[in-house]
């Protein structure tokens, strides 16, 4: 052994200096007003728009979105439940005639169904973490096509439908979604009859929506909520 000695890392420091190598990077984006003027800047969460994109993720998250829109009401009479057929048409022997215990079974005019549908539930369910995979995956999509837009705010002086037209011009948008923090009835209901275009509260986004329409508009105060759930 030479004079020499060296430093042991105390085993707290090491995590640390795990951790801060681990720290999620943030990317700055512009935030806009209506009139397509830029007002400032915020960050974004690169594990949230920037994840990867994984088609399969949205095979499964729309299948499941579309599955659970099914109302699975079909319905069709067994030999059971359609009316009449009590009697014996006629006795079992001695006619000729092949033998038959009732007037609406499947065989016969005005019988049953065999094996027809009848009212049943469609919808599945994915775990936690692969849904909020795949919406992830649908924002980082949108930021990577360029498709995403930030606005400050959508103030609306009353319920018209111009005003909104107007604002959507401005950028050259034509079919959006547009994602609100909470309740914007002025908004909603002005947007609600032009085509293309919807109004979604942050809480209910989700992958089929944003993946429906070619832009999404984000308001800021829905930023922090976003990344607060699918940061996690």
């Amino acid at each position: 052994m030479d004079g020499s000695s060296f430093e042991v890392q105390p085993k707290e420091k090491l995590l640390l200096f795990h951790r801060l190598e681990e720290e999620d990077s943030m990317t700055t984006c512009a935030v806009y007003d209506i009139g397509n003027q830029k007002v400032s800047d915020i960050e974004l969460d690169d594990r949230v728009f920037d994840a990867e994109v994984s088609p399969h993720l949205f095979y499964d998250v729309i299948r499941m979105h579309l599955a659970s829109q099914r109302k699975g009401s079909a319905a069709t009479k067994n030999r059971a439940l359609v009316r009449g057929g009590g009697a014996k048409p006629w006795r079992q022997k001695g006619t000729g005639r092949a033998r038959a215990g009732s007037r609406r079974s499947p065989l016969w005019r005005g019988g049953g169904t065999i094996f027809g549908p009848m009212p049943r539930d469609y919808s599945f369910s994915l775990p936690k973490k692969v849904k909020r995979a795949a919406l992830r995956a649908a924002l980082s999509l949108k930021r990577q096509e360029g498709k995403l837009i930030l606005l400050n705010d959508f103030p609306m002086e009353g319920f018209k439908t111009r005003q909104v037209i107007e604002t959507l011009r401005r950028f050259q948008i034509e079919n959006a979604l547009i994602v609100t923090e909470g309740k914007h009835p002025l908004l909603e209901r002005s947007s609600h009859n032009i085509p293309k275009i919807q109004v979604l509260r942050c809480e209910v986004l989700n992958v089929y929506d944003i993946l429906n329409h070619e832009h999404l508009i984000l308001l800021s105060p829905t930023i922090q909520t976003i990344q607060g759930v699918l940061a996690s």
